[in-house]
């Protein structure tokens, strides 16, 4: 099941890609427009809305602001752990680093 949703989300990207008039029905209904192509049914948890953002411009770089996590429902792996005993501090730069690729380049230290 993973696999198909997967697909599907490259699916809906490709498309947005090649097909200008397909990614401007994305940006204003993206419901309408991910189940038209795919025909499969969307359907968000309450309280939920999707949103797409047209981020193919190449001379900008785009960062998203993500919610903040809700530590309580986190599950973290061995290493994560063992780096948060120890007081480290590489979950946060891993996590920033995962996020935001493209950032990276443009911060000089």
């Amino acid at each position: 099941m993973e696999q198909r949703k997967q697909e599907i989300i490259e699916a809906v990207i490709s498309k947005a890609w090649e097909d200008a008039n397909f990614k401007t029905e994305l940006i204003a209904d993206p419901v309408k427009a991910i189940e038209k192509l795919t025909g499969v049914k969307v359907v968000l948890p309450e309280g939920k809305s999707l949103v797409f953002l047209d981020q193919t411009d190449k001379s900008t770089i785009y960062v998203n602001i993500p919610a903040e996590p809700e530590i309580e429902n986190m599950e973290l792996t061995e290493e994560q752990l063992e780096a948060v005993a120890g007081g480290g501090q590489r979950i946060w730069g891993d996590f920033i680093r995962n996020l935001f690729p493209n950032l990276n380049d443009c911060i000089t230290l």
